[in-house]
């Protein structure tokens, strides 16, 4: 393999483990002020930044997730290794991400068992839900004469 595909090869993995630049852009461009622009090659650079952290973290996190002889890294992990990393000023940011996140997945587990306390299937929802729309359909076209 040459130099050239080896660095082909690197640049294909690299767009891989990259972050969205239009994503990136945008929260760039939601905290500058509306008079300060952004260069390309910054906000490439701040990508570029926010990838490697990434790798840190979770390299720590894995390290120490292998230490517990564990197979998945936990949210757990990544507190410790931001910790050990010298990144304490980050959990308590974190653990309230974490929190809120949790709260979410109980929150969307609450409305699938709303669904399933119904005691109706998906067919019997969707008739019901199309008769409503009739009748309201029928209710607007009524006003409308």
């Amino acid at each position: 393999m040459s130099d050239r595909e080896g660095a082909s090869g690197a640049a294909a993995v690299d767009d891989e483990l990259s972050l969205p630049k239009a994503t990136v852009t945008k929260m760039i461009s939601e905290l500058l002020p509306s008079d300060v622009n952004c260069a390309k090659e910054t906000r490439d650079l701040i990508i570029e930044c926010c990838v490697e952290f990434i790798h840190l973290i979770s390299s720590e996190a894995n390290e120490i997730c292998e230490q517990e002889s564990k197979k998945t890294i936990a949210p757990e992990h990544i507190i410790t290794a931001l910790k050990r990393l010298g990144f304490e000023d980050f959990t308590t940011e974190v653990e309230d991400v974490l929190k809120d996140h949790k709260k979410l997945v109980k929150d969307r587990e609450k409305k699938v068992s709303k669904f399933e306390q119904s005691g109706l299937t998906e067919e019997q929802l969707q008739a019901q839900q199309e008769a409503l729309f009739a009748a309201s359909r029928a209710r607007f076209e009524a006003n409308q004469q």
